[in-house]
């Protein structure tokens, strides 16, 4: 099985390569990892003691992030490295402060992974969530480098359980300990006789509460809002925005809305705006204009959503009539209702806080309507659902403790 993974893994980098020239994404993913080594030659000495963290995009680097974060703090003389394997996490990334050294993950060939951990030569090895790549598990087990899988999340349906997967759960057995998200998991991974198991929770609620300590004012915000009720849609696609235009257009309350769409190129923004018949304005036009004259708010920039919505009392997360439901536990964590599409499966917070009455998804336009007005209506209720999303979030933090305390024992 070993010969003909490693055999599948160098044919798929032959045929991404060959067709890397026409896809800008996959031209990222083969020219960022060509240059890994350079990088590595570098930045990083042999006398050099190195931490690799490794994520395979922007979801995984946020669950990274609060273990990174402390690792920096607390141990400077160590190098940081992190390695992302997807383009929409490195090049988002890559001028990160939080490490040292930032580079694409080389493909688990084992003539690749002994050159990366030749030049890399790091004394811990955290992996975040998903990432179980064969030939570099082997390779740092052989090298007796503790080696740990952080904010992991396991099913039924994944081929480690499986009869057929023993070449994966050989791999998965390489792991010198796992923190996983919940009870499930750790049960599935002791079914397969990995006991090495913790359940710590997801790190991105030790994230998401520090948001609750920081500056979270923005002037043009409060000019914006006022003293009215505000709702906040962010990352929203089409498909998303389609539910609430309606309601927005016809509604006659007390009420501010701010939209942060996902996509925020001029044509996308212009042709938001035009469908919208209250006073709107663009964020990028926020200067030459009173800002508490509108209505609605489009957020045409990035990087302000997380404080954007400490103004709100009621938020909607998309995505989940799209391609993937965004970050519900940042709006949440501000103690207000969260609102999603319907496909929200395998998102397990947003399982859990809709199982919990916190989150509410909707299936159609009306379904939308309905919600809203339910929750305008009844300030109790209102107070209740939200109540319900910052008691989750504040009750399951501490995985980064948790995990931090056996980082201590290993360095």
């Amino acid at each position: 099985m070993s010969v003909l993974y490693n055999f599948l893994v160098s044919v798929s980098w032959f045929f991404i390569r060959s067709i890397s020239f026409a896809n800008p994404k996959l031209g990222l993913f083969v020219t960022g990892r060509q240059r890994t080594y350079g990088i590595l030659e570098r930045t990083i000495t042999k006398s050099d003691k190195v931490i690799w963290v490794h994520a395979a995009s922007l979801g995984e680097y946020e669950q990274g992030l609060p273990i990174m974060e402390r690792l920096k703090k607390e141990y400077p003389s160590h190098k940081l490295l992190l390695t992302f394997f997807s383009p929409s996490g490195y090049e988002v990334k890559k001028d990160t402060t939080v490490a040292d050294v930032v580079a694409y993950l080389p493909l688990d060939t084992k003539k690749r992974v002994g050159k990366f951990l030749g030049l890399a030569h790091p004394e811990l090895a955290i992996f975040v969530k998903y990432e179980i790549w064969p030939n570099y598990l082997n390779a740092l087990n052989d090298r007796n480098v503790p080696t740990l899988l952080i904010s992991s999340l396991f099913k039924e349906h994944q081929v480690y359980f499986k009869p057929y997967g023993g070449f994966m759960r050989k791999a998965l057995s390489k792991f010198s300990y796992f923190y996983v998200q919940d009870e499930n998991s750790k049960r599935l991974l002791n079914s397969i006789a990995l006991t090495n198991v913790t359940v710590a929770g997801d790190t991105r609620l030790d994230r998401v509460s520090e948001i609750l300590d920081r500056d979270n004012s923005l002037s043009f915000m409060e000019n914006f809002k006022q003293d009215k009720l505000c709702f906040i849609a962010g990352s929203t696609w089409p498909e998303d925005e389609k539910v609430m235009i309606d309601f927005i257009n016809n509604s006659d309350r007390n009420l501010k809305f701010v939209i942060a769409p996902h996509n925020i190129k001029k044509e996308h923004s212009n042709t938001l705006k035009a469908s919208l018949e209250k006073p709107t304005l663009l964020y990028s036009h926020l200067a030459d204009n009173n800002v508490q004259d509108f209505d609605v708010l489009l957020i045409d920039t990035v990087g302000l959503l997380t404080k954007i919505y400490s103004y709100g009392d009621i938020a909607y997360v998309g995505g989940a009539f799209a391609t993937g439901l965004h970050n519900t536990l940042e709006p949440a964590v501000f103690g207000m209702p969260v609102i999603i599409g319907p496909n929200y499966s395998g998102f397990i917070e947003a399982e859990k806080l809709v199982e919990l009455g916190g989150v509410l998804p909707v299936q159609n336009e009306k379904e939308f309507s309905n919600t809203m007005n339910n929750l305008l209506n009844n300030t109790p209720l209102l107070q209740k659902t939200g109540g319900i999303n910052v008691n989750y979030i504040l009750n399951n933090k501490g995985a980064s403790i948790q995990i931090m305390d056996h980082i201590r024992t290993l360095l």
